[in-house]
């Protein structure tokens, strides 16, 4: 996928990266280490998302990026390493504490995952209700709902169907859901995969313009290089389970070096 992108987009973007140089980490994984059997999936990870940064993981298929999630998230224990979240290590967090501790993370997956029997209106209201305590939800969360998608642009669809919305809808709507419970980091899965040039154009400015408004950190696990050039104030190429180079964009698809190379060619 080629597209070129605005130069205001670009502008936009330099503020993620201004403000990424100077806040606090919001994930910390150091040294992480995961095998299944004779199967090493992750040989001494290190990772570190600034306060409002936007950090890229880039990896073929079968390199460690879902395992690395998920243990972030706590559905994986690590053989050993350590992961901290918003200042807590994970690994020392009982069961109810890692359930609020996952309040704080929103997740954007690559299928945007919604219910398909149930409206856009039930898709945003389903976290809503599993989580009234914390959000302060009233019995009318129309408000609340019409806010989110508002958000993304998409508040005439509050009563379709998922089967009556486009592939680029469906991602926005998926985001909008996520937004529900204001979280502090995002993980976003493959968040162009699948979509047009033109739409991933604007899942991308979304994205960014989700950061400006909720001040959220976010990483990006993604496939796309347009998507890592305009989003990332920082890459990370993960190959066989370790850090194999990480810096800016410009950084990188200058390298010389034939791993490298290879994640920037057409």
């Amino acid at each position: 996928m080629n597209y070129d992108l605005d130069m205001k987009i670009r502008d936009k973007m330099k503020l993620s990266e201004e403000k990424s140089d100077y806040g606090k980490s919001v994930i910390e994984i150091k040294d992480l280490r995961k095998s299944f059997g004779d199967n090493h999936v992750l040989n001494g990870f290190n990772l570190t998302l600034k306060e409002g940064g936007n950090l890229v993981i880039m990896g073929k298929s079968g390199s460690g990026k879902s395992v690395m999630i998920k243990c972030i998230v706590g559905l994986v224990a690590p053989d050993s390493g350590s992961v901290k979240i918003l200042g807590k290590e994970i690994n020392n967090l009982n069961r109810k504490a890692m359930d609020e501790l996952r309040l704080d993370i929103g997740f954007l997956f690559q299928g945007s995952a919604l219910y398909d029997s149930m409206t856009v209106r039930e898709n945003l209201e389903f976290p809503m209700r599993r989580h009234k305590k914390k959000l302060g939800v009233g019995k009318d969360t129309k408000p609340l709902v019409l806010e989110a998608l508002e958000n993304v642009g998409l508040a005439h669809t509050i009563d379709l169907m998922p089967s009556e919305l486009s592939g680029g809808m469906k991602r926005r709507v998926a985001l909008a859901r996520t937004l529900i419970l204001k979280p502090k980091v995002i993980l976003y899965d493959e968040p162009t995969s699948g979509l047009d040039p033109i739409t991933s154009k604007e899942i991308i400015e979304l994205m960014h313009n989700v950061q400006k408004r909720y001040g959220t950190s976010s990483l990006i696990i993604t496939h796309d290089v347009d998507c890592a050039r305009v989003i990332s104030d920082r890459m990370i190429l993960l190959v066989d389970g370790i850090n194999y180079a990480e810096g800016t964009y410009a950084e990188l698809s200058k390298s010389t070096d034939p791993k490298v190379e290879a994640f920037f060619k057409n």
